[in-house]
């Protein structure tokens, strides 16, 4: 190998020579809490302070691979001292540390180099003293040995450029087994009890996977973390690879280790995994009375709409002969791409034949979620559309009335309102509580409003079917 990046951050934030290097992470992977996670895993959050800080931490998430096989590791990290667009990665062979060379594979970080666009760039020489990735390395030496990596480094965290690298990753790594690992911290240099706060607000939504949320507590400084972008790309990605549970091993923060708590750093190590089962039976609602035939007629009227909204002239012209799609029904559309979330918008109470009304949900849920960028063309094919009918709103006075699983809640109070459909609790194997808790804050009230004597809460349930 002639081109090895060479180690930068050994000697200061983690031991320069090899045996006290090796005896260091393995006394922490000793000491680290074993938390058996029942299914496949996908990723990991890892926290990048130096080991005498963070290293604790980092070798409970690691524990939780020892001993599994990976074909690759990617290791997402951002970049601390230049920002540039985009994303790089290392054209090198291979990280040097006092462990060894780990070896880069170059293969699969061209595949996803070529399939971005031009947004991940390849560089042949790295001296910059970039902690994120490097930090990594000894502990994947350590657990895998010299498995193949990709040091992917971000500059640009924003959400287009988190879809667009996890839309490479994705296509590149097809059906290859790989591990991937977002390297970050959390709240920075507040003091004690605020970083606690904050960190419980990222660790909350990230452990629901709820990228929206957690992207708007960053926006609105509700929470930090210095790879937020990384953390996003890798929930997109493990998402993708059917990872459905999430878990928060372990957190805490610098002022645990130093005892100085006035101005403290946040380190947390994090699961992605898909779920080997729990004996729990999904269940989305109840019957509408739609046939099979209806329910694909419904289908097709979606795609057909979202496909007219790129051509110019009228929207398709459907022979609707059934009484039940004209009658006048609440309906949600809801995109997924790869298992992810692309749009979703809705009518909440039937004011048009249902068959107009998820004529015209599904162009609005493509184009016009203000949460998501309009759907393109050439992401038409790989879009999933989801169909959820709603049964009227019932308003309730006894929460003893919501069934999990079974009903949606709508709430109202004041000027705010917010809904959630009953498979989004499924989804998250929330509780009746959560359940709550969630939707108020769906609608910008407090978790707990829905206690307050003028909330109105109404319940329903839903047909749900997709094309998937």
């Amino acid at each position: 190998m002639d081109n090895i990046r060479k180690p930068v951050i050994a000697g200061t934030w983690y031991p320069g020579g090899p045996g006290q290097l090796k005896s260091d992470i393995e006394e922490y992977l000793a000491g680290a809490r074993e938390e058996k996670v029942d299914g496949k895993v996908a990723g990991l959050v890892v926290p990048h302070a130096g080991y005498v800080y963070s290293g604790q931490v980092a070798a409970c998430a690691y524990k939780t691979v020892q001993g599994n096989k990976f074909d690759a590791v990617i290791v997402i990290g951002p970049s601390h001292r230049a920002y540039f667009k985009g994303a790089s990665i290392y054209d090198g062979e291979g990280y040097e540390t006092p462990l060894g060379v780990m070896p880069v594979d170059t293969s699969l970080a061209g595949e996803i180099a070529s399939g971005s666009n031009g947004m991940v760039s390849l560089v042949p020489d790295d001296r910059s003293p970039e902690n994120s990735i490097e930090i990594q390395v000894p502990f994947l030496q350590t657990v895998f040995g010299n498995i193949p990596f990709i040091p992917i480094l971000m500059g640009a965290q924003d959400m287009d450029a988190c879809r667009k690298l996890a839309d490479a990753i994705i296509a590149a790594v097809g059906d290859k087994r790989v591990l991937v690992i977002a390297s970050s911290d959390f709240s920075h240099y507040h003091d004690y009890d605020n970083a606690g706060e904050m960190d419980s607000v990222a660790l909350g939504y990230i452990e629901k996977m709820d990228i929206e949320r957690f992207l708007r507590s960053l926006e609105s400084g509700r929470c930090e973390a210095c790879g937020a972008g990384a953390i996003i790309v890798t929930m997109i990605v493990t998402r993708a690879m059917g990872a459905d549970r999430c878990r928060v091993l372990e957190y805490m923060n610098s002022g645990d280790v130093t005892g100085d708590k006035s101005g403290v750093v946040g380190y947390a190590a994090i699961v992605f995994y898909k779920n080997a089962g729990d004996g729990i039976k999904e269940q989305k609602g109840t019957g509408d009375g739609l046939t099979k035939q209806e329910r694909e007629l419904l289908l097709e009227i979606a795609r057909e709409s979202i496909k007219s909204g790129f051509a110019e002239g009228e929207r398709p012209r459907f022979k609707i002969e059934s009484g039940t799609l004209k009658e006048k029904m609440g309906v949600f559309v809801t995109l997924k791409k790869q298992g992810r979330l692309r749009g979703c918008i809705g009518l909440i109470e039937g004011r048009k034949p249902l068959y107009e009304a998820v004529e015209e949900m599904a162009q609005a849920a493509a184009f016009r979620d203000p949460r998501f960028r309009p759907v393109e063309k050439d992401e038409l094919g790989g879009l999933d559309i989801e169909i959820s009918v709603l049964t009227p709103l019932r308003r309730i006075q006894d929460i003893s009335e919501i069934e999990v699983g079974q009903h949606g809640i709508y709430i109202i109070k004041g000027f705010h309102s917010g809904l959630l459909l009953p498979q989004v609790a499924t989804e998250y194997r929330w509780d009746k509580a959560t359940f709550l808790r969630e939707v108020c804050g769906k609608a910008g009230l407090p978790q707990d409003a829905w206690k307050d004597e003028d909330a109105k809460i109404f319940i329903f349930s839903a047909s749900i079917f997709s094309e998937n």
